[in-house]
């Protein structure tokens, strides 16, 4: 689904070939640094911690390192290292802002959190749709990249329309 969603929207955006399968592959491997994140935080069923957030963070900086040690990944690892800085500059691990962000980290962004919200997770429900995308809309210009959350919101509005026929 999440690599779907993201070359939905670089398909979208025009971006080459190349761009679109590294951000094809990002998409699969973006979350590679939870490798380095004990299985009690990875599936706790409530609420994390302060300590434990703090070390969840830290799992786009432990997947950096291990795509910069992998020859064949090296040319995404900035990639894995940024899908949680935020549009606003208040992500994290740098605090990037804005277009400071590699294009294919704030697409990452949206389609993941999209993927996020609307599948089961250890301590939530999934929610309709529909609602993700308003959350979506919600956050456009603090959390996502104002252009990328707009379009992915089109596309899946057309995407639902045409599901429900």
């Amino acid at each position: 689904r999440l690599g779907r969603y993201c070359l939905m929207i670089g398909r979208e955006l025009g971006l080459e070939q190349k761009c679109l399968s590294e951000l094809y592959l990002v998409s699969k491997l973006h979350d590679i640094g939870k490798i380095g994140i004990e299985d009690s935080i990875l599936n706790k069923p409530g609420k994390l911690t302060a300590e434990e957030w703090k070390k969840m963070k830290q799992h786009p900086e432990i997947g950096h390192r291990i795509a910069m040690s992998t020859p064949q990944l090296e040319h995404i690892a900035e990639y894995i290292l940024y899908p949680h800085e935020r549009w606003d500059g208040t992500g994290y691990p740098r605090g990037l802002k804005g277009e400071d962000i590699p294009v294919i980290a704030r697409i990452l962004s949206v389609a993941d959190a999209f993927d996020a919200m609307t599948e089961d997770r250890v301590y939530r429900k999934a929610m309709p749709k529909e609602d993700a995308l308003a959350e979506i809309k919600r956050n456009a210009g603090k959390q996502f990249d104002p252009q990328i959350a707009d379009i992915f919101i089109s596309l899946m509005q057309q995407e639902i329309r045409l599901t429900s026929l």
